[in-house]
């Protein structure tokens, strides 16, 4: 988030888009360091960020970074000392290949249309549920339980075991001011703990789901090691979690702020799926693309990038790139040339998109179509923002709207 990295850009966690203006149109990548000592490239522009997270030459190993930068990087949620750190966020090719391939079969178009029906009838559901009051908190009542319920279905949580994951999930990847950091360890262990014993229920009673695949295949030929086998459903359970609570809260925010757009949709209710594209794009629940780390001196934007050195790709900014996408800070539901990095883009192209767009757009179709008189029941600049380097959104959204009996 920039008002950590940036001393000159304080105030920008709910609106980070005017600062990143600024640093897209200086041009080269800039130089940047958190508060906790890591440092890196923030790369800005559209073409630099999508030529980036492409290129072989930039690792995701954290093991290709500097010395000093291992050091500052250590007590992180995913670092390697927690023992969950080797998953599809910190492996290159060929063992991010073998990794992804392992659970890609239970992501296939086919499979995950099929949960179609059901993840709708769930929001239409829970939308339901509020409709007999005058107002609600849309994370806490929409987001998180729709997609709680969705990816545990996916991945095999028991139903009884979905409270803890969830305060477990969310301490670990939230940090920052405002924020009991104390707490995110204890989150930290707890989750290991649990995804231990899941596992190991598992592979007594397999089913049909993703975590009893992986589980299967440390055993299998393709010889999934125990750690990478915890640290592959550690990142899928957190990451398909968090990620799409936040594509839903974001999503709302933006048509609440932009009711001319809300109303689009409830006139057009088949733009739903342009809909979701945009919203992606506008206000993307990825801000910056995990780490990489440069294997050979490179050029990037201009900017000539050291062996070893950290690059930051800023999904949020190349997203409203004006030189790819024309009036970029306004959202447009219709907008037909659409191709926003907010799932990344190369061999990391997030694993989980389809998901999170269906239930992305059962979401929103549901408030945009159920939910009259929406509005936010807050000033916007009361809102408070999740104060993570990667996972952007609002903590809570509340709203009123009419009441139906």
């Amino acid at each position: 988030m920039l008002e950590e990295m940036l001393p000159g850009y304080d105030g920008v966690l709910a609106d980070p888009y005017p600062a990143y203006a600024r640093l897209r149109e200086s041009g080269v990548p800039h130089r940047v360091t958190l508060r906790s000592g890591l440092y890196g490239w923030l790369v800005t522009r559209y073409d630099d960020a999508r030529a980036a997270l492409a290129d072989p030459r930039l690792s995701k190993d954290p093991r290709n970074a500097p010395p000093d930068w291992q050091e500052a990087g250590r007590g992180r949620p995913l670092e390697d000392r927690s023992g969950l750190g080797t998953h599809l966020l910190t492996t290159d090719p060929p063992e991010h290949t073998r990794l992804r391939r392992l659970v890609a079969r239970y992501f296939t178009p086919g499979r995950l249309a099929a949960l179609r029906p059901r993840i709708e009838e769930r929001a239409g559901a829970l939308i339901d549920g509020l409709r007999a009051r005058d107002g609600a908190e849309l994370i806490g009542d929409l987001a998180s339980p729709l997609q709680l319920a969705t990816i545990c279905d996916v991945l095999g949580v028991p139903v009884g075991d979905r409270t803890d994951f969830q305060r477990w999930t969310t301490a670990v990847v939230t940090s920052g001011e405002g924020r009991d950091d104390e707490a995110r360890p204890e989150a930290l262990r707890r989750l290991g703990a649990y995804v231990g014993e899941l596992a190991a229920a598992k592979r007594r009673e397999p089913g049909d789901d993703v975590i009893s695949a992986i589980t299967a295949a440390v055993d299998e030929e393709e010889r999934l090691s125990e750690s990478e086998m915890l640290s592959m459903i550690f990142l899928l359970l957190v990451a398909g979690y968090e990620t799409t609570v936040s594509l839903v809260g974001l999503g709302t925010y933006t048509l609440l702020r932009h009711p001319d757009q809300l109303r689009r949709l409830r006139e057009r209710p088949e733009l739903i799926d342009r809909a979701v594209e945009e919203l992606l794009r506008h206000d993307s629940p990825v801000e910056l693309a995990t780490w990489r780390f440069a294997l050979e001196p490179l050029e990037i934007g201009g900017a000539m990038v050291l062996a070893g050195q950290p690059i930051l790709v800023a999904l949020g900014a190349a997203n409203r790139d004006p030189r790819r996408f024309p009036g970029p800070d306004r959202p447009d539901l219709a907008r037909e040339d659409n191709p926003h990095l907010s799932f990344g883009h190369g061999p990391h192209y997030c694993l989980g998109a389809m998901l999170a767009r269906i239930v992305g757009r059962a979401a929103l179709a549901a408030v945009a179509g159920r939910l009259t008189g929406l509005a936010l029941a807050v000033p916007p600049e009361t809102l408070s923002w999740r104060a993570s380097l990667t996972v952007r959104g609002p903590q809570r959204l509340p709203v009123t709207f009419d009441a139906v009996t």
